[in-house]
């Protein structure tokens, strides 16, 4: 008779030294691992999940802004996202994005990617099914040789004296939170964006960690005010397939109808309505034979449904706004140069962790967008670090390094007499209502900040770990949570209009004096400071008082 192993699958051991270190383990990361690899760089990725199932895209999957070279086709979706961006865009970066998702379309699926076949043998490339997409990311990273840390969260940045991001530590959840730290060369940060544990699918992981960590040593952000993404799910699901909704008609509690698409202004109204009452939905709008196409495109769309025995074609089903924040957002560090560097040196940025607004302005890049930046930006940020790492001085993997963590590792004072738990729950009672994030007005931003940064000084003072290793991480996540919710309300502020996704009640209409990026960093004192837009190309811009 055979026995079963139920040995415990080993441990990939932590190296000491290695050059190039990626932080995070989704599409951005994992593009990045493979081309600092690519260059001959030893590297090696650490992941807070499981590198390949973790994450918003492995839960569920994305499309790509995927458009053949030449032809009237880029220039003109170019044209229609600067206009929809609010002018905040730039061609020069939409144009390597979308030469960069082509090529890496084509080597997908020369790795094997499963792209379906339309039935005139059409080869349908503009989507990606996250469980086979992240699966094979994964086996090629590791083909290439790339050291993989799971269930590894990244705590805090390891800095030598000269300012150089030279790794990084955190932990290990499989070793009952044994610490870990690794010296780098260079340092990318793929940690994804923050959505504030609001539930939405594959998205709890996403909590802004690494923002943090880069803000700790003086990292700027930008497109903050432009976080407050909410996605539509069953009330009874987790599942924000947005694009199924435009075919829906939404009723309110009565049956009124509310609106008959979502895309573009009927959304807006929608999500209105759901502040005084509950809203359905129905995707009555979908002919018979869409609604085939629509159950075999995106079948985890409708598993609460089937669970339930719900038609959502035929019949009315509650639905909720889901706080999606800057995963589905805009909002993310600034990107200084083409390699995704940021303002601290020896770190770069890339995926959900950076500023999409070079490509998709101020309003959201939804998975398309999104989708390629990853791509692009984690391509670029990992063959950029793999350059940075290999140009340093013969002598940083002797020279001395410093932690720069503080909020949640380190209390100020002391004390670490602050839960957690009530840090998330106030961030929450502000970030993820639509009455105050979705519908802003000068009155109740500063509200919203009056009660926030009184938590940050209590924060600082006295959050901490105590002996319990395993709550390290989610202490650091709550005031990476709070960081963000800072930046983004004083970002919000700074823009006296409404914009894309900024939507200000006291401010309603658009402002063109106010067509710039504003800038936002620091954490005891957070600061904002408006960007002039120079196109083409992106060049340090003169900074000038925000209005």
């Amino acid at each position: 008779m055979s026995v079963v192993s139920r040995r415990r699958p080993r441990l990939v051991a932590v190296p000491a030294e290695t050059d190039v270190l990626v932080l995070g383990g989704g599409p951005a990361g994992t593009w990045a691992a493979l081309a600092a690899a690519g260059r001959g760089r030893r590297v090696t990725l650490a992941d807070k999940g499981y590198c390949g199932t973790s994450g918003s895209t492995a839960a569920a999957g994305n499309n790509l802004w995927y458009l053949p070279p030449g032809g009237r086709s880029r220039t003109e979706a170019m044209a229609a996202r600067e206009i929809a961006g609010g002018h905040l865009t730039d061609r020069q970066w939409m144009a390597r994005v979308l030469d960069r998702t082509w090529e890496a379309v084509e080597q997908l699926a020369g790795w094997g990617y499963p792209f379906p076949v339309a039935d005139d043998g059409t080869r349908q490339r503009g989507s990606l099914q996250g469980p086979e997409y992240m699966r094979l990311m994964r086996r090629q990273v590791r083909r290439a040789g790339v050291v993989i840390l799971d269930q590894s969260p990244a705590l805090e940045l390891l800095v030598d004296p000269d300012g150089v991001v030279t790794g990084a530590a955190g932990v290990r959840r499989q070793q009952a939170g044994e610490r870990w730290q690794v010296r780098a060369g260079a340092v990318v940060l793929a940690t994804g964006g923050c959505a504030f544990r609001s539930g939405a699918l594959g998205l709890n992981v996403d909590t802004g960690d690494g923002a943090l960590m880069a803000a700790e040593l003086g990292a700027e952000l930008s497109g903050m005010e432009f976080s407050c993404q909410y996605g539509i799910a069953p009330a009874f699901g987790a599942q924000t397939k947005g694009l199924m909704y435009q075919f829906a008609v939404f009723t309110d509690a009565d049956g009124t109808e509310l609106a008959t698409a979502a895309f573009p202004g009927g959304l807006l109204d929608v999500q209105r309505a759901a502040l005084h009452t509950q809203v359905y939905a129905r995707l009555e709008r979908a002919e018979p034979h869409l609604q085939e196409a629509m159950r075999w495109s995106q079948p985890n769309f409708f598993l609460p449904f089937d669970k339930l025995g719900i038609d959502p074609f035929t019949q009315r089903f509650p639905i909720r706004f889901v706080m999606e924040g800057t995963v589905r957002g805009t909002g993310g560090l600034r990107l200084v140069d083409d390699g995704c560097a940021t303002t601290v040196p020896g770190l770069f940025a890339a995926g959900d962790a950076a500023s999409r607004e070079l490509v998709t302005g101020a309003i959201s890049g939804g998975g398309s967008h999104n989708g390629s930046w990853a791509i692009s930006s984690g391509s670029w940020a990992g063959a950029a670090a793999a350059g940075f790492a290999a140009g340093r001085p013969v002598g940083w993997p002797s020279a001395p390094l410093t932690p720069a963590g503080g909020a949640g590792l380190r209390a100020r004072e002391g004390r670490g007499d602050l839960r957690y738990e009530e840090v998330v729950a106030t961030v929450q009672d502000r970030v993820l209502p639509l009455r105050h994030n979705r519908f802003r007005t000068g009155t109740d931003l500063r509200e919203s900040l009056a009660v926030l940064d009184s938590l940050w000084l209590a924060v600082v003072d006295g959050l901490a770990p105590s002996g319990d290793a395993h709550t390290v991480t989610p202490i650091r996540e709550a005031a990476a949570m709070l960081a963000h919710a800072r930046w983004m309300y004083r970002s919000a502020l700074s823009r006296p209009e409404s914009r894309g996704l900024q939507v200000r009640q006291d401010r309603p209409e658009a402002d063109p004096a106010l067509a710039h990026r504003i800038r936002v960093g620091g954490l005891d004192q957070v600061w904002t400071t408006a960007e002039t837009i120079t196109i083409p190309g992106l060049r340090r811009a003169e900074e000038v008082p925000v209005p």
